[in-house]
């Protein structure tokens, strides 16, 4: 059976699609306009996008994106994506979930370069504000926490977890009794959140370049029975 013309292909990236696009753009012809007002009557399209109710799946998502998610703006829509080893399949598995429960709308699972990453993908209107994420590219821009994550302790947890599930690493080396739970970024701000919130939780967490780390065997174990690392 012969492949689809357009197969591997965007908008974006197919020289005579991106032509006509440009082409309609610039004219103002919006082709698929009855078809949305069609489907927003049928209610497979929605009309308005409510605020997120702020509970601790939120937070996790929040956490996951900042740490290993993409939110790019188009002119009608925005596209939220997150990254993950193909080979993890229950964290593919449980950012599918918490996307489609929070967006009602089932991600798409694409392969994603020739790297073994899959991408975790939606298009919907309205993310960016919805999640109170900035768009990316991030690494230079100040995060902030937002103040609902603040108010409980089981919304810090899990927005560390979504952050630590993407972001962190354990490790123990036994020949020399070292124990590590470790965070990378390299936006500052990230950094100084992580930080801020194991202080909130009781741990005594320290710096390192681009790193935050717990070294203490106890509180090691603690934090990985707390944010569930890696247990899905």
């Amino acid at each position: 059976m012969p492949h689809s013309w357009n197969k591997g292909f965007t908008k974006e990236t197919h020289p005579s699609i991106l032509k006509i696009s440009k082409t309609m753009k610039e004219r103002k012809i919006d082709n698929f306009k009855k078809w949305r007002e069609r489907m927003k009557l049928l209610g497979k399209i929605p009309s308005t996008y409510p605020v997120f109710a702020k509970n601790g799946d939120l937070a996790e998502l929040i956490g996951v994106v900042l740490g290993d998610g993409h939110i790019r703006k188009f002119s009608r829509t925005e596209e939220l994506s997150i990254f993950a080893n193909s080979q993890d399949r229950g964290f593919i598995k449980r950012y599918s979930f918490l996307m489609e429960s929070i967006f009602g709308k089932k991600p798409t699972l694409t392969q994603h370069g020739r790297g073994n990453c899959t991408r975790i993908r939606l298009y919907q209107k309205k993310i960016q504000t919805r999640l109170d994420i900035p768009y990316s590219p991030r690494i230079d821009l100040r995060i902030s926490i937002p103040s609902w994550i603040l108010d409980r302790k089981e919304y810090i947890v899990r927005y560390l977890r979504g952050l630590y599930e993407a972001e962190g690493s354990f490790c123990i080396h036994k020949g020399t009794y070292t124990y590590k739970l470790l965070f990378s970024n390299k936006n500052i701000s990230m950094l100084n959140n992580v930080y801020k919130l194991l202080k909130m939780l009781g741990f005594s967490p320290h710096r390192s370049t681009n790193q935050i780390q717990l070294s203490r065997k106890k509180e090691v174990y603690e934090a990985l029975e707390l944010l569930h690392f890696r247990k899905y």
